[in-house]
């Protein structure tokens, strides 16, 4: 099955419009490529809410803190399309750079509260490139829904609050995490993962479940996150950035699971950072 490949927000808004006129609902399914059975996923749950599915795949320069990162980005667009077609995706958008940013742009989307703290933190300038960038994706292509991971659930309530706040009418649709049999949640940057890594990464997940046990059964955040840091240390990770009880709304730091909560833990396993959550639900609800 053939894909369309689209370069243009005119060309993109053309077909749109014709989808339009045919009375056809649209989803998209924001990216950066190096597509993996979680990005299909969501491209599954798009074509189960729309007739129309696009999938946008651009390297977003704005949300990288670190040139070398940004570097080291896989860029596969020929794999990708490849990964797409059997899905009955109508279309793939993937502007450049100059397309996206052209000359003199000179606007950014920043979004206080849900984005500070956590990826926020140790990530500056991260979720104003993802909140810039996804305003423009949903707007160039006037999507009735959008479907993002729970895997980056920052990110996705970041989105949740920008689209509230700009009054842009998308619905944020926010789809499980996807994992691998041993419990890694599926990323891009698992294949720089060294074979020893690999072994250590689904540590993450474990520890995060775990915890999530602990903290619903009614202990107190402190003493549960304390050893869950450590357990991840003895693991084997080189550093754990933030293991964290927070409100699943807000992000706010939380000391008890009394009402519904989000774990989230960011740590990295030599040149690796890996990213996960897990939602905690007091015991009895």
């Amino acid at each position: 099955m053939s894909l369309s490949i689209l370069r243009t927000v005119a060309d993109l808004r053309d077909r749109v419009q014709t989808w339009r006129r045919a009375g056809e609902r649209v989803a998209v399914v924001p990216t950066m490529g190096a597509l993996h059975e979680g990005h299909l996923s969501l491209v599954r749950a798009g074509r189960e809410r729309a007739e129309r599915v696009i999938v946008t795949l651009f390297v977003n320069p704005k949300q990288f803190n670190n040139a070398s990162d940004l570097a080291a980005y896989p860029r596969t667009e020929a794999d990708d399309a490849a990964k797409l077609a059997p899905f009955g995706v109508d279309v793939l958008f993937a502007p450049g750079v100059e397309e996206m940013y052209g000359n003199g742009f000179a606007t950014t989307v920043s979004v206080s509260g849900v984005s500070e703290g956590l990826c926020g933190a140790h990530r500056p300038g991260h979720f104003d490139g993802v909140a810039t960038v996804v305003s423009k994706l949903l707007l160039q292509s006037g999507a009735d829904c959008a479907l993002f991971g729970e895997k980056d659930y920052q990110q996705l309530l970041v989105v949740r609050r920008l689209v509230a706040d700009l009054n842009i009418p998308t619905e944020i649709i926010g789809c499980p995490t996807v994992r691998e049999a041993d419990g890694l949640a599926l990323s891009s940057r698992n294949v720089r993962l060294t074979p020893e890594e690999r072994r250590t990464a689904p540590a993450i997940a474990n520890v995060l479940r775990e915890t999530a046990e602990r903290l619903a059964s009614g202990m107190m955040a402190a003493p549960a996150l304390e050893a869950a840091r450590s357990a991840l240390e003895a693991a084997g990770f080189d550093r754990v950035e933030y293991f964290d009880l927070r409100d699943a709304e807000t992000l706010l730091p939380i000391e008890r699971v009394d009402q519904p909560a989000r774990l989230l833990a960011a740590a990295w396993l030599g040149e690796t950072r890996l990213i996960d959550n897990l939602p905690v639900i007091p015991l009895g609800n």
